[in-house]
């Protein structure tokens, strides 16, 4: 793990507030408390929406074309700390908390968020400058996709085409020799089959809430 992306000066500057106050400075520790528990961290890849994780949530993956840093007013800020802490916050809601990944992007992005802001830089630049290099379905560039990244983001979000994208990288041999081709595709397979069968529940959804609505008595 990259020790050079914490800050340097967080864990001994004092505090003139009580800790649990809200503070730019205390965030800034907190960022750096995730970051050190990355077990591994991995830029090799290309990984659609940016960033994401291995199923066992053990590596982060950030896209390979995506800089680690970007100017704003002067200064040489560092992205992948802010990446880190979203992949983090997000995977441990959806491991731990059994939460959709909607709702834990929801709450990884506002805690990345409030870290940008602790470090002083405006959200609407920083967010400007990432959109820049995600990677959506069609890109050209999304040709090597990591055998054990966790596909239940673009599950939950229906991505049929972004997921059929990935099992043509698959299909190509574009995955590292050691690993093995028909494992990866079985789960690009059932990760496409899951998005194909709730497809076909929300349309039978309607016809069957007007049925059970005639059938239900009240208790009373």
């Amino acid at each position: 793990m990259r020790h050079d992306i914490c800050h340097p000066e967080a864990p001994h500057k004092k505090l003139r507030i009580p800790e649990w106050y809200v503070s730019s400075l205390m965030m800034d520790r907190a960022l750096d408390a995730v970051v050190r528990r990355v077990k591994k961290f991995n830029r090799k890849h290309d990984i659609p929406y940016l960033a994401g994780y291995s199923q066992d949530g053990k590596t982060i993956y950030i896209d390979r074309h995506m800089p680690k840093y970007f100017s704003w007013r002067g200064r040489k800020i560092d992205t992948d700390r802010f990446l880190i802490l979203h992949e983090e916050v997000e995977k441990t809601l959806i491991d731990q908390l059994n939460l959709h990944y909607l709702h834990a992007h929801q709450i990884a992005t506002r805690a990345e968020e409030a870290a940008v802001r602790a470090a002083g830089i405006k959200w609407r630049d920083y967010d400007r400058f990432m959109q820049k290099y995600v990677k959506r379905i069609g890109d050209e560039r999304l040709k090597k996709v990591p055998a054990d990244l966790d596909l239940k983001p673009y599950r939950d979000e229906h991505d049929l085409d972004l997921l059929r994208r990935m099992q043509h990288c698959v299909d190509k041999g574009d995955i590292p020799k050691s690993v093995n081709p028909t494992r990866v595709r079985r789960a690009v397979e059932k990760a496409l089959a899951a998005v194909r069968a709730r497809r076909r529940e929300r349309k039978k959804a309607p016809s069957r809430a007007k049925k059970g609505k005639r059938k239900v008595k009240s208790p009373r």
